[in-house]
């Protein structure tokens, strides 16, 4: 896959170049040619002699010399035959403007596109896309009209609409870019491909994305753990449409109806430490803050402000977001007070007071900045008569020069303060426009900091497991052409995975019921053992805290609800189950999406669907994911030990997430399962009830 064909091409062929004024394929080629693109452009259409200054040839073949990129904005159905005239001129990449694809329902012609460019080795852009620009290289080959500066943000989306949006916001706020590209339909070219492609982009310090999709969640984590846990580190910065629950497909797991699709992508967006913005507006400040500041550690921050208002904002915000403030020493604070009226507030947030001038500003920047105890400074200003905006920003700069802290500035206001923002623009100097937006910005470059320095551990993994007992089980089912394991079946999965569970009998007739309890020694449950029935407690099939006296009859009574309710239902014989100690009862489930499989755990037995006090993660874990989606929990403290209760064991449980994590990636096949209870205390875990559905 060559993306410098892409990106930084020497020679261009426009295919379907138009004469047609504020067309797409006329457009593409003024850009190229009136912003500055110094290789070869080769306008082809079979009607035209010339275009914008240049010759227009009539066909790919009549061209003088090789090509590196074609770009093609002709309909659809040529689109393939044309790709394959360009490859024999040299093409290496092509950028697919043209709609009429999978966008529109003709997912046959996408893939004859995708399956003609693998056969040519040609990587593909699009199609139905905007374009690329690559403003180091002068070239933009879009139907964008703007050129944005040279900066260090490389954007990438799959909306052609936004990006020209974008583009102009961008503008606006002076931001530069190092790549910006359309996707479109991201037939062949997804963003994974791109984000090695700008990690290894010396130019490109920072990679921003809006997605509407994302494919191979497991795939993403590990890149990015691999690629961001080394020696340099980029923030990938998302923007995701489509949070709500609309998108959901509920199964019949309990884990499927408790999932979304949006839990999905914040679970890959956690596991690969990937920067989530909810808005346009946000990814521009997370951009600006990552782009102009070098990554650090930052947890103690300090606040300067002309304003009490904004400071008790930012003060909340800050905390809110998981930083804290900076607890100034006294040695700082003498500093401040030596030049500060007696009415300020020399404890953070620092008020310099509404009347506060440029000077006074430095000196307080200048002392917060060397302060130890300051690991990140954010700088409030409201215009008021006295204030000097441009002198604070001054300051700033200067301040700047001389240390390399962390610093967001937020001059509130516009035309009054536009001076002031512009001289942070010039000196890259982040700036946002409202305080609460630059704590929240600066929380997300802090947990960054915290996320490439996590060790990248090796997934959870046990040898111990009989892999050839599971599959001799999932074999046997597909003889009999079923697709849901019953209990009893289930539980030998989870044995042969070394899960916990409780001691167990299975009996197929009175007298074995009565010599089997004699096994235990406490009260049993009893359960029905059907291949006809999926969910025992609804049709009565369950019993509790049976001892050897009543069993035959709480038997009897047990298998006549069930005939009653499941008259139809075939019984396969009963299983005892030792009752368990008291404990915690949890949950832990799969779920399998478009982007892979997700393991959930949360609070189980008859409160999951009440609370739905839940997480997920994908698998495979590693042993920080298993440990992370204990601590999610808004119930987490009860595991910890409340109220005279002793703390579960989390080691097991996080052991029952890694071995949970292992089947389903060793067994793809299993469709749906749900461990329901886990029960959970001082000792460890124990499975109670587990399910299993297969594709």
């Amino acid at each position: 896959m060559s993306l410098d064909a892409l990106f930084q091409p020497r020679a261009i062929a426009i295919i379907g170049a138009s004469s047609k004024e504020r067309s797409v394929g006329n457009d593409i080629v003024e850009n190229l040619v009136k912003q500055g693109f110094a290789g070869q452009i080769y306008p082809i259409n079979p009607k035209i002699d010339s275009l914008h200054g240049l010759r227009a040839y009539h066909s790919v073949a009549e061209l003088p010399g090789q090509i590196d990129l074609a770009i093609l904005a002709i309909p659809a159905n040529l689109v393939g035959q044309e790709i394959e005239k360009a490859a024999l001129k040299g093409a290496k990449a092509a950028l697919v403007i043209s709609a009429g694809f999978k966008e529109v329902g003709q997912n046959e012609l996408e893939q004859e596109l995708i399956a003609t460019c693998q056969k040519l080795k040609i990587t593909l852009a699009g199609p139905n896309c905007l374009g690329v620009i690559n403003p180091s290289w002068k070239m933009n080959a879009s139907f964008a009209g703007i050129m944005p500066p040279v900066g260090d943000i490389a954007f990438l989306s799959q909306s052609g609409a936004l990006c020209t949006a974008v583009l102009d916001y961008a503008q606006n706020l002076g931001i530069g870019f190092s790549k910006f590209l359309s996707t479109g339909n991201k037939a062949l070219l997804k963003e994974l491909e791109l984000i090695k492609y700008l990690h290894n982009d010396p130019k490109t310090k920072v990679i921003c994305i809006y997605a509407e999709s994302l494919e191979n969640a497991p795939e993403i984590i590990k890149t990015l753990r691999d690629l961001n846990r080394g020696d340099n580190p980029k923030p990938i910065i998302v923007l995701k449409s489509g949070k709500t629950n609309a998108g959901a497909k509920a199964v019949a797991s309990h884990t499927g109806s408790l999932s979304s699709d949006d839990s999905a992508y914040q679970a890959l967006f956690d596991q690969a430490g990937i920067i989530r913005a909810s808005s346009v507006s946000e990814l521009f400040d997370l951009a600006q803050v990552f782009s102009l500041n070098q990554i650090q550690e930052v947890k103690k921050v300090a606040i300067v402000t002309n304003a009490g208002g904004p400071g008790v904002l930012t003060t909340d915000a800050v905390i809110e977001n998981g930083l804290e403030l900076a607890k100034l020493t006294d040695s700082t604070t003498q500093k401040l007070k030596s030049f500060l009226p007696s009415s300020a507030s020399v404890h953070n947030p620092i008020d310099v007071l509404g009347d506060a001038m440029g000077e006074v500003y430095e000196q307080a920047i200048r002392i917060l900045m060397q302060a130890e105890e300051v690991e990140a400074l954010i700088v409030l200003l409201t215009p008021q008569s006295m204030t000097e905006p441009a002198k604070v920003a001054e300051a700033v700069v200067k301040i700047r020069a001389i240390s390399q802290k962390p610093i967001v500035v937020s001059l509130m206001g516009r035309e009054l303060v536009a001076e002031g923002v512009q001289i942070l623009r010039q000196n890259k100097i982040a700036n946002l426009t409202f305080p609460e937006p630059t704590a929240k910005a600066l929380a997300k470059f802090a947990k960054f900091h915290d996320w490439i320095k996590t060790n990248n551990e090796a997934d959870l993994n046990y040898k111990e497991v009989n892999k050839d007992r599971v599959a001799e089980i999932f074999a046997n089912l597909e003889r009999e052409g079923r697709k849901s394991l019953i209990e009893i079946e289930a539980l030998e999965v989870m044995r042969a995975y070394g899960f916990p569970l409780l001691k167990s009998f299975i009996a197929n007739s009175a007298l074995e019921i009565i010599n089997g309890v004699k096994e235990f020694d406490k009260p049993v449950a009893i359960k029905v053992v059907s291949k006809d029935i999926l969910h025992k407690s609804d049709v009565g099939g369950v019993a509790l805290n049976i001892d050897q006296k009543n069993i035959i009859s709480e038997t009897k009574m047990m298998l006549k609800r069930v005939k009653k309710n499941q008259p139809q239902a075939k019984i396969d014989g009963i299983l005892m189950m030792e009752m368990a100690d008291k404990g915690t009862e949890l949950i832990l489930g799969i779920n399998k999406n478009s982007l892979g499989t997700m393991i959930m755990f949360g609070l189980g037995g008859i409160y999951v669907e009440v609370l739905k006090d839940v997480a997920f993660a994908f698998a495979p874990l590693q042993k920080i994911d298993a440990t992370n989606l204990i601590q999610k929990l808004r119930a987490y403290k009860i595991l910890t030990g409340v109220r005279g209760l002793p703390a579960v064991n989390q080691e097991a449980i996080v052991d029952a997430l890694g071995r949970l994590s292992q089947l389903v990636s060793d067994f793809p096949q299993i469709k749906e399962l749900d461990i329901n209870p886990l029960l959970a205390n001082e000792d460890g875990v124990k499975i109670l009830d587990a399910r299993i559905i297969l594709d």
